[in-house]
C-alpha cells in the first residue's frame, strides 16, 4: 500500500513545522520584572498581620499605622493567639467567668511575651485583637478582659483603613 500524493506532502509540512516550533521567553520575562517592580515598590510599608478568610475585619478611617505586637485572632469559631488555636468561640460564650483561662495561659508564655512590641511594663505592652465583624460585643468583651488581665495595658482592635471620599471642591475640570 502506497501513500497518496495528499498524505505525504501532509506528512512532510507537520515533520518540516516541528522543527520550526519555538516558545519565545521574553513577554513572559516582562510581566515577571513588571511584577516584581510592583511588588517591591508597594510592600514597603505594609503591616502583614496573619489573617484568614475566616475573618471580615471591620472598616476605619484612623491614619496611624499599626505597630509590631502579640496578634489574638477571633473568627467566627475560633479563638487564636499568634496563629496557634486556644479555644473556641462557644467555649468563651458558655463560660461564666470574664476571664477566658485558656487565653490567659497562653499570654502568659514567655514565647508570647519576648515578642517584639511586648515590653515588660504593663502598661506599655501592646496587643492587637483581630475579630471578626460579626461576633458579639460579649465575646470580644471578655478577650480584652483577659487580655487586661494578662498584663497587656495597651489593646487594638484591628481594622481596615477606609478610604476617604474626596471633598467636593478639590477637584476641579480641566
Amino acid at each position: 500500500m502506497s501513500m497518496s500524493s495528499r498524505a505525504r506532502r501532509m506528512l512532510l509540512h507537520q515533520l518540516r513545522n516541528r522543527a520550526d516550533a519555538q516558545i519565545n521567553l521574553v513577554p513572559m520575562i516582562d510581566i515577571l520584572t513588571v511584577m516584581v517592580a510592583f511588588l517591591l515598590t508597594y510592600s514597603t510599608n505594609v503591616e502583614v498581620l496573619q489573617n484568614t478568610r475566616a475573618i471580615q475585619i471591620p472598616q476605619s478611617i484612623a491614619q496611624q499605622q499599626p505597630r509590631q505586637t502579640v496578634v489574638v485572632m477571633l473568627t467566627l469559631d475560633e479563638l487564636y493567639v499568634q496563629g496557634e488555636p486556644i479555644t473556641t468561640v462557644a467555649a468563651i460564650r458558655a463560660g461564666a467567668s470574664d476571664i477566658i483561662a485558656p487565653l490567659r495561659a497562653a499570654l502568659e508564655r514567655p514565647l508570647v511575651q519576648a515578642q517584639p512590641g511586648a515590653s515588660q511594663d504593663s502598661s506599655q505592652r501592646e496587643i492587637t485583637v483581630m475579630a471578626d465583624k460579626a461576633l458579639p460585643y460579649e465575646v470580644i468583651k471578655r478577650v480584652m478582659t483577659t487580655c487586661t488581665d494578662a498584663n497587656y495595658g495597651r489593646i487594638s482592635l484591628a481594622v481596615l483603613q477606609k478610604e476617604k471620599p474626596v471633598p467636593a471642591g478639590a477637584v476641579r475640570p480641566s
